[in-house]
């Protein structure tokens, strides 16, 4: 957000979406604003917040906008003073929203944020204070199809070292061992995380032999032909429809996937943690999913029924429905695990979940050059143009510009 536009709200305190009014004024209804435009999920969502605001007393009208539309929007709106009394924004953005003084610490509204993992409290934390909760998180993990790995005779890989033997053996004619997502944007990043984590990478010093290591993995499996060079540009969505049509034996993708794979009935998969490095360690993956906030509004007691509502689509009840809807998983450990016994396909992710890290919680607002860095590195060492420690220097540069 420019510095103008923060200007302007710590001025004015922000508006009052529709209509705003004093604090002791009747508030009957509540804008929320989302990115929710699939027809399923913008109706699940409409559901879901039309209960939470009867047990707040209001209605909530809500408006769905397209993802790359939402963040352009919400400034917008803060410029002109209308932002929306409910916010949701995808986890990584809130650092930039936050920093703007568009939005109020939750803490203010009696919230219980308790039983939250670490990792998913830190997504919606800004300088030490709590802004947004999620209901729900995703991250990634490995699938694996169960009839062609037993009839290569290849246990399902818990290492870095066996899933290299593992792609290996399951490589044929037609059909490649692993696949993963490497293109050149957020999401090539973002499926490289649990690669860098786990091996003690960080994107605050990307070029460090830890990171090498891990880059040189996705090297080797392309080198060896374990893994397609068309990684480069497949997104999660190719990996998916490459693994249905029997032409990867494994990918990384995330639990969003599971419903279209339950309807393929001769497809028989399976879901394990990512490999790690060596044995018994955790692997360490990127929070996904979207937090609910309150921006600042003219009228407080509007910020209180939108409060109301974040609050119930934060308790525990909300959550588990959310998630069985969604297939996510819940934000509050406890209902997490009893989520995970109700939906076995949905145990791996769970469990990853406890050590994933959100991926604002080192370095906030600058983020985004840092995975811009990543994904550029990349591309550069997985064409060959340079190496793992020469790409992930230029990351570097790219991380610390101006």
């Amino acid at each position: 957000m420019t510095g103008t536009i923060a200007l302007v709200l710590a001025a004015t305190g922000c508006g009052g979406g529709t209509g705003g009014g004093s604090a002791t004024s009747k508030v009957t209804s509540i804008t929320a604003l989302d990115y929710y435009t699939d027809e399923s999920e913008h109706s699940q969502w409409g559901e879901i917040l039309t209960s939470c605001g009867k047990s707040a007393g209001v209605r909530v009208e809500q408006t769905s906008v397209p993802g790359a539309s939402l963040i352009p929007k919400v400034l917008q709106q803060a410029s002109s003073r209308t932002l929306p009394d409910l916010l949701m924004l995808d986890n990584p953005d809130l650092q930039q929203i936050a920093q703007s003084g568009a939005l109020t610490p939750l803490g203010q509204y009696g919230i219980d944020s308790s039983g939250f993992a670490k990792g998913i409290l830190s997504a919606g934390t800004y300088d030490g204070k709590v802004y947004g909760l999620a209901p729900y998180v995703s991250t990634i993990a490995l699938f694996y199809n169960k009839d062609m790995l037993a009839k290569a005779g290849v246990s399902v890989p818990r290492t870095w070292d066996e899933l290299k033997t593992a792609a290996a053996r399951l490589t044929r004619p037609g059909r490649y061992g692993m696949a993963v997502d490497a293109n050149a944007t957020f999401e090539g990043t973002w499926q490289f995380l649990p690669f860098l984590w786990s091996n003690g990478g960080d994107e605050k010093r990307l070029d460090t032999p830890q990171a090498a290591r891990a880059l040189q993995l996705w090297v080797d499996l392309v080198k060896s032909g374990s893994m397609s060079k068309s990684v480069l540009n497949w997104t999660q969505a190719d990996v998916h429809d490459q693994f249905v049509a029997g032409r990867t034996a494994m990918m990384i993708n995330g639990p969003w996937r599971i419903p279209a794979l339950n309807k393929d009935k001769n497809l028989h998969w399976g879901v394990a943690p990512i490999p790690v490095p060596r044995t018994g360690q955790t692997p360490v993956t990127p929070l996904g999913g979207e937090v609910w906030t309150v921006p600042q509004n003219a009228s407080k007691a509007r910020q209180q029924k939108a409060a109301q509502v974040l609050a119930c689509l934060n308790n525990s009840s909300t959550m588990l429905t959310l998630a069985k809807q969604h297939f996510t998983v819940p934000s509050r450990t406890t209902v997490a695990a009893q989520y995970a016994e109700q939906v076995p396909s949905m145990a791996a992710f769970a469990k990853s979940v406890e050590a994933a890290r959100a991926r604002t919680s080192e370095l906030g607002v600058k983020w985004p050059k840092a995975a811009t860095g990543i994904y550029t590195a990349i591309q550069s060492a997985l064409t060959g143009e340079q190496t793992p420690q020469e790409a992930l220097r230029h990351a570097q540069q790219i991380a610390t510009s101006n």
